[in-house]
């Protein structure tokens, strides 16, 4: 059974708006998956005045923001925007998302993620999403992989994270190839 506001739900996992509510857990996931989440998004602490200035960036039309949690309990296990959405000829978003160190390696976030998609596709009716990930990042590049991402090339110098400037891939998936990656309920 799903909890009050899912949106998708997947065999083991729902996914939701993110809200006010959910401040005080997403500091401590962020808090306890600090240095594993360091290399890749930088050293940060989630603070009263960033979440909400994340939370009114999310009541503009270019920015959605979610959590996955697991169904019948409502745990948070990963988080998920998808951000600088684009209308018009284009149709597109940047996907980004956050794994937490206590849940990471069964399939949460694969699946959290594949429904994030599903509902960019069908209900936000995007054509393509776009995800730059850091070439040692293996974890994320598999992900993207197992939902049907292509490559698409390289930006170098792309994100500046901890002070330095790093390398990205770009990877990016289109409506019509998501659909061949749908998770089952």
């Amino acid at each position: 059974m799903g909890t009050t506001g899912d949106l998708r739900q997947g065999p083991r996992v729902s996914i939701r708006h993110v809200s006010c509510a959910d401040y005080d857990n997403l500091r401590v996931l962020n808090q306890q998956s600090a240095e594993m989440l360091r290399r890749w998004v930088g050293a940060r602490e989630l603070r009263v005045e960033a979440f909400e200035d994340f939370l009114a960036r999310l009541d503009q039309p270019t920015h959605e923001g979610f959590v996955i949690c697991l169904r019948g309990r409502g745990d948070i296990v990963g988080s998920v925007n998808i951000n600088n959405i684009v209308r018009g000829g284009l149709q597109s978003g940047a996907l980004g998302y956050v794994a937490y160190a206590s849940t990471t390696g069964r399939g949460y976030m694969t699946e959290g993620v594949g429904l994030v998609i599903q509902h960019a596709f069908d209900q936000l009716a995007l054509h393509r999403l776009e995800a730059n990930i850091q070439p040692d990042n293996t974890p994320s590049l598999n992900l993207v992989k197992r939902l049907g991402f292509q490559r698409e090339g390289y930006s170098a110098a792309f994100q500046l994270i901890n002070g330095e400037w790093r390398d990205h891939e770009r990877w990016a998936v289109r409506a019509e190839t998501a659909r061949n990656h749908r998770i089952e309920r």
